[in-house]
């Protein structure tokens, strides 16, 4: 669905903050869900890549893990909001857009594969904590590159925006690789670059990788290896200072898991065949997910 232009009083809170001469960030008129209820519409932004959180089925329409949750929370806020029918504006976001996006209102919530970490937590705000991941590498088959220390001297992609790499960069720093990285746009293009051999490797969150593997025209010709280089958690993003919206969100996903729900959600996508090719990524949760459907924490990454 394309996104049109909300029919937001923009212009009144203008008049308002000038008069006040308080700081339009530090105003906040209203929230999220006043916000919903007053235009009958809620923005949900999603990655067209980033399987299986968050992609573009068959039908060019998004799927996934990621997106069928935040379908049950838009549910929640329809229930919410007392709204007797409610627009779900769809908006297609990158790794370098989708924080403006949010603050600016086109989206109200983001459903895909961001990672909590505390410098985008002074910008935003996240849900509790649905995954973790770490940072290994994409190659094809065959490759001499099997570890990080064989990556020392080569070229290395990674997509812009992402906290991978910020974390390639410090690694190959600290440990004296050496390591010549670049950005691509979006990993459907930095897949390109090593399957097109512009790259050795491609580092990004494993969970990511396989499914770009899985998704490849030959899986065979790809592989990831490498052990993870660090554990960070991926979470539903919002915006900041709108504690009534985060404990919707929260709770909704706190009663996904209390009730089986998000077990079931999490079989389906990691641990069954997928579209579009019905390749099963056979992802078992890791112990820090287990670990965090009891604790429900939305601590970020250091």
């Amino acid at each position: 669905m394309k996104v049109h232009a909300m029919r937001i009083p923009f212009a009144l809170v203008a008049v308002l903050v000038a008069a006040c001469s308080v700081p339009v960030a530090a105003q906040t008129a209203t929230g999220t869900l006043d916000k919903v209820k007053a235009g009958g519409s809620i923005g949900v932004g999603y990655r067209d890549a980033s399987l299986p959180f968050s992609y573009l089925g068959s039908n060019g329409q998004p799927t996934g893990f990621g997106w069928e949750i935040c379908g049950l929370i838009v549910d929640e806020v329809r229930r919410a909001t007392g709204l007797a029918t409610l627009a779900v504006k769809t908006q297609a976001v990158t790794s370098q857009n989708r924080i403006p996006l949010l603050q600016n209102g086109t989206i109200d919530i983001e459903c895909g594969s961001t990672t909590n970490n505390a410098e985008r937590a002074k910008q935003v705000a996240f849900a509790t904590n649905y995954f973790y991941t770490g940072t290994r590498f994409l190659v094809k088959a065959g490759s001499p590159v099997k570890s990080l220390a064989d990556l020392k001297g080569r070229k290395v992609v990674s997509t812009t925006g992402t906290t991978n790499m910020l974390v390639m960069r410090k690694i190959s720093r600290e440990q004296n690789l050496d390591i010549d990285l670049f950005g691509a746009k979006d990993h459907a293009e930095s897949a390109l670059v090593v399957q097109s051999d512009r790259a050795d490797a491609f580092a990004m969150d494993d969970i990511l990788l396989y499914g770009i593997r899985a998704n490849a025209a030959n899986p065979a010709e790809l592989a990831v290896v490498g052990e993870a280089l660090q554990v960070e958690p991926y979470s539903i993003m919002l915006r900041r200072d709108d504690p009534v919206f985060k404990k919707l969100v929260d709770d909704t996903l706190a009663a996904l898991i209390r009730t089986g729900e998000f077990e079931r959600l999490y079989k389906k996508w990691f641990q069954s065949p997928i579209p579009p090719k019905g390749i099963n990524l056979n992802a078992p949760m890791s112990k820090e997910l287990l670990a965090n459907l009891k604790a429900l924490s939305d601590k970020p990454a250091e």
